[in-house]
């Protein structure tokens, strides 16, 4: 039994398959991200999926994509928490970029690929390797266009009395915005990121509206300039996207594309399945 993981900070997507391709269960669990959660919680959520646990002796091998696992230090920690939980597994841990690759690049072609959705992401694949320029350093100084920024700048825009008031009103009814309770979710409780981003939801819904589309393109513009322009071929090579919201502001990444003059390649909400179809034809 081969287990496929691609892992965000808010959610990770499981699926068990077996050497032919069949799957043979599919589950999810909440986000594995090593950077902001230790090795106690981590087996915390593997034991909470039945399937999971029941099969953590049968699985030989474990191909886990991952957010937070850009660095040498936590792909070795990830990897030791699993080899010690599947015991019986040959345990591969990469960073969630290689994921969105294999899911939407073409074998040996190039690409400019980027994650958007919790945290953002990018990089340039030769058709080989991986080349990465700009070492994320997380959600509090970067992730630019992410769900977890889109979010931060919502509340900040409702804080400061820069929200129109008829948004003001449908944002107060869709979440808890009592100043202690966001402050307990930021700085008391795991993934602080995920909960961010659970506000560009809002974001999405009213992106027609004036107030939320000048959030959403200062976002992309920020991406563009800071990620994909620091590839000197970034005009000559499709960029593709995985993420949340990637896949629902697609026409507005368009439109941005449209106006730098780049080539918006392929956009996945969730890279797994064609994960399935990599690790079939690579075994």
């Amino acid at each position: 039994m081969k287990l496929i993981v691609d892992s965000g900070s808010t959610k990770a997507d499981w699926i068990a398959i077996d050497d032919n391709g069949k799957v043979l269960f599919t589950t999810q669990t909440l986000g594995l991200n090593p950077e902001i959660l230790d090795g106690p919680e981590i087996i915390s959520r593997l034991n909470d999926r039945f399937d999971i646990l029941q099969n953590k002796k049968n699985a030989t091998h474990l191909f886990f994509y991952g957010a937070g696992c850009g660095t040498d230090r936590m792909k070795i920690s990830l990897t030791q928490i699993f080899q010690e939980y599947f015991v019986n597994a040959i345990v591969e841990v990469q960073e969630d970029t290689y994921a969105a690759v294999y899911a939407t690049t073409p074998k040996g072609e190039e690409a400019i690929v980027s994650i958007l959705g919790t945290g953002s992401n990018c990089s340039y694949f030769d058709g080989k390797i991986l080349h990465q320029k700009v070492q994320s350093l997380g959600y509090i100084v970067m992730d630019d266009c992410s769900g977890n920024v889109f979010g931060k700048e919502l509340i900040r825009k409702y804080y400061f009395n820069k929200m129109p008031k008829e948004l003001a009103t449908l944002f107060e009814k869709d979440y808890n915005l009592d100043a202690d309770f966001i402050k307990n979710k930021l700085y008391k409780e795991a993934n602080p990121n995920a909960y961010l981003a659970t506000f560009a939801k809002f974001l999405i819904q009213h992106k027609d509206s004036e107030f939320c589309r000048k959030i959403i393109f200062k976002g992309m513009k920020s991406f563009v300039k800071n990620y994909i322009k620091q590839f000197d071929n970034c005009k000559e090579v499709p960029v593709h996207f995985v993420g949340s919201i990637a896949f629902y502001l697609k026409d507005e990444l368009q439109e941005t594309f449209d106006k730098y003059e780049l080539k918006l390649g392929n956009v996945l909400r969730r890279p797994i399945d064609g994960l399935i179809a990599y690790h079939v034809a690579n075994q």
